[in-house]
């Protein structure tokens, strides 16, 4: 594309949609297809997707393109009829769990998902209190997204506490063992939950992405998520995991929370589900799943729907019939092992951590003084987009390079990334 006729784009863009909405890259790239882990733009260029989880089995995924399209022409109604298809999924994604997980709530996205949750929880306990991190996002609607604006606004969000995010690189209190380090991030817990309990709001649940991805991916103390539930629970509350994220076979695992050790209550799952096509879902127990039902009398147009069946049953069955599971885990640990060695000797690097296809390289001034360095990881992104790598940055203090590729991101494509990294750190 002429530098024109991308600006006109641009234009237009900000014309149609208003100024200011985001764009990855300081020199956006225009893409118009996508096949498997590759994206490709105007001009025919191919890049390696290293960032997107929503087309989990891959771009342009023949399978579930074929069930949406024969799904939609033949019938794609609202959730007040009888369908099999609904009930299938339902069935499926409920068994992927422990027998704690019963029923499943359907909706379009996370954050409505999150919302489900919470309403469930606070139904279920009668409190209003929900507890997240300090560094954490879970969505955009008001409710949701006061979990990542609490720390900033308290006032505006008083149903709402935070407490520091647990991790091991940057300890809340130097000198701990690791096992002492925990138990002082469970006493942070103990705090919000402490001053929820002394308002009318009470406390219902915490909100935790189970591998705490928004946070940057932090190596959290051995033991501290099983610990954390289990104070939840004594304290009347429920823990909500949300797997929007970490769920599908990013990590490895099914769940993100089989990775880090403990049960939710409810889990939250989104994204990946569709590969494209809005669906999410909130699952419970049946007790808690009926009780909401009974409470709000929930309906979404979307929701629940054949359309969603039809492709949620695809992307499932690709993710078992190409054992994707297998490949994320392969693919991950080498990757994350190459990366480790090609970056031992490199100065700005902190740490490489994660956990199957999901990674994070953290960006620092100095390994002496482990300041985090935005600015770095900002021109790395850039550079690996120059050379044909999409990847971004996140964390609490966005000095983390973020590698999220398609589950179908195979052994070929990480080779071709990590040359590309070792001239971007050996530049």
């Amino acid at each position: 594309m002429t530098p024109q006729r991308h600006d006109s784009v641009m234009a237009r863009r900000e014309r149609a949609m208003g100024a200011g909405m985001a764009l990855f890259y300081r020199e956006p790239i225009h893409i118009v297809r996508g096949e498997g882990a590759h994206l490709f733009d105007t001009e025919g260029r191919r890049y390696v997707d290293m960032y997107n989880n929503v087309p989990c089995v891959g771009h342009g995924n023949p399978r579930v393109a074929e069930a949406m399209a024969r799904q939609q022409a033949t019938l794609n109604v609202h959730s007040r009829y009888l369908h099999e298809g609904i009930i299938q999924l339902a069935e499926r994604l409920a068994g992927l769990h422990g027998e704690q997980i019963e029923s499943v709530v359907f909706a379009c996205s996370g954050t409505e998902a999150v919302e489900v949750a919470i309403q469930m929880a606070r139904g279920a306990t009668g409190q209003r209190g929900i507890i997240g991190t300090n560094a954490t996002y879970h969505g955009n609607s008001e409710t949701v997204i006061g979990l990542s604006r609490a720390p900033l606004e308290p006032d505006r969000y008083p149903d709402i506490r935070s407490m520091a995010f647990p991790e091991t690189l940057r300890p809340i209190q130097e000198g701990l063992s690791e096992s002492a380090l925990g138990d002082a991030y469970l006493n942070e817990l103990q705090v919000s939950i402490d001053s929820l309990k002394a308002t009318p709001s009470g406390f219902a649940a915490v909100v935790f992405c189970s591998i705490m991805a928004n946070e940057g991916l932090p190596n959290i103390p051995a033991g501290f998520m099983a610990k954390a539930a289990d104070l939840v629970r004594r304290a009347g509350g429920l823990v909500i995991a949300d797997e929007v994220q970490a769920g599908y076979a990013r990590t490895g695992s099914w769940w993100g929370y089989e990775v880090t050790g403990f049960q939710p209550d409810i889990v939250v799952t989104g994204k990946p589900m569709g590969n494209g096509l809005p669906v999410s879902a909130a699952a419970a127990s049946r007790e808690l799943v009926d009780g909401f039902r009974s409470r709000s009398r929930y309906f979404n147009t979307f929701a629940s729907s054949p359309l969603q069946a039809a492709v949620g049953m695809a992307v499932l069955d690709e993710i078992e019939d190409r054992h994707l599971l297998a490949n994320v885990s392969e693919v991950g640990a080498e990757l994350k092992e190459t990366i480790a060695s090609l970056t031992a000797d490199v100065e700005w690097v902190a740490d490489v951590r994660g956990h199957g296809l999901f990674l994070g390289i953290e960006a620092v001034t100095d390994r002496s003084t482990m300041t985090p360095d935005k600015t770095r990881a900002i021109d790395v992104v850039n550079q690996l987009k120059d050379l044909g790598f999409l990847t971004s940055n996140a964390g609490a203090h966005e000095n983390v390079v973020k590698i999220r590729p398609p589950l179908v991101f195979n052994a070929t494509d990480a080779a071709d990334f990590a040359e590309a990294l070792a001239q971007v750190t050996n530049g």
